[in-house]
């Protein structure tokens, strides 16, 4: 059996191009994305395994990308916990019954196969639709990014209500987060069970914690659930660039960077650390040349020995279908001298 570029890179092995694929790729920007939405809801598309695997593979057929990811979203993990939530245009994800004080801390949680039973039977089928050479990316949030949408009810861009949780409520705050990494630890063993080849923990919101908060809170509950899945792993935090020490301890197989670090001394700090990323959303804006030229130097700077190509953060929803395909291009016709 044939071992996929993208896992090989990110296991930290040397290969003979980087493999390409990007956050958030199944969606937005795409007009069959957009046409499938016209008659179904969000949750229904993601919570339909044969409307779920349709979105998954349009970019994989579009682009030629080196993975798919599953088409799902990370506030799936609330559902086991009892949190229930909907998706409101143009706000966003509202968490119907948020964290008020401890009493509305879980102290269990549904079973988690049972609960996301959609998730696995999508991977089931992705992994007979995704060709052998080909990475199945499967993901889950971090447990403090989770417990943001928990207290705050909803999007909260400054994380301000889960930082002032963990202020007034330590204990609870603490409680909160370990809640969250036992789900969120069952989930993506489940979704290697189900035939993820890799999986991602995007604990996006971390950073806005202090260095020692993250250290004391977060930190650990990373390394257990990252140690706990039987795949590569890759972590995702961003506006890490200044603490790249704390990400190199986090137990991941790989680091994925946001666009803010400059690759050459990620690479110098994180060491053997295989990594992914970087290159800044907004720059598919650009003409094609340009995304070219700006994809080639991240090549080049990031090296051959365990790199994936990818942006240092989601496709952004107007983006140019000619500028991604340049963007992948580039990765896939890269040969290193």
């Amino acid at each position: 059996m044939t071992t996929p570029l993208l896992v090989r890179a990110a296991r930290g092995e040397r290969t003979e191009r980087p493999p390409v694929w990007m956050m958030r790729q199944a969606g937005r920007h795409l007009p069959e994305y957009r046409e499938i939405r016209n008659t179904h809801s969000f949750r229904e598309a993601i919570e339909t395994p044969e409307i779920a695997e349709t979105i998954t593979l349009q970019p994989y057929e579009r682009y030629d990308v080196d993975g798919v990811v599953m088409f799902s979203d990370i506030l799936t993990c609330l559902e086991p916990l009892g949190f229930h939530y909907r998706v409101e245009s143009g706000v966003g994800p509202v968490v119907e019954n948020p964290v008020d004080g401890p009493d509305d801390v879980p102290s269990t949680h549904r079973d988690v196969e049972t609960e996301l039973e959609f998730v696995s039977d999508l991977l089931d089928r992705l992994s007979e639709s995704v060709a052998d050479t080909d990475a199945v990316i499967g993901f889950a949030g971090g447990p403090f990014t989770l417990a943001s949408y928990a207290v705050a009810g909803g999007v909260d861009h400054r994380n301000g209500a889960i930082r002032r949780f963990r202020a007034e409520q330590p204990a609870a705050f603490e409680r909160l987060l370990e809640r969250f990494a036992d789900v969120v630890t069952e989930y993506l063993r489940l979704q290697v069970d189900h035939g993820a080849d890799v999986v991602q923990l995007f604990d996006t919101y971390a950073s806005v914690l202090p260095p020692q908060d993250y250290e004391e809170y977060v930190l650990p509950l990373h390394q257990r659930i990252l140690s706990a899945v039987d795949a590569p792993t890759i972590l995702f935090v961003r506006g890490m660039g200044g603490r790249l020490d704390q990400l190199r301890t986090a137990g991941s197989d790989a680091v994925s960077l946001d666009w803010t670090v400059d690759m050459g001394r990620a690479r110098e700090e994180l060491g053997t650390i295989p990594v992914q990323g970087n290159l800044d959303p907004t720059i598919l804006f650009a003409d094609s040349e340009t995304v070219r030229n700006r994809t080639a130097k991240l090549i080049e700077s990031a090296g051959p020995q365990g790199y994936i190509c990818n942006l240092g953060h989601g496709v952004n929803k107007e983006t140019p279908i000619e500028s991604v395909t340049a963007f992948v291009e580039t990765a896939k016709n890269w040969e290193w001298d």
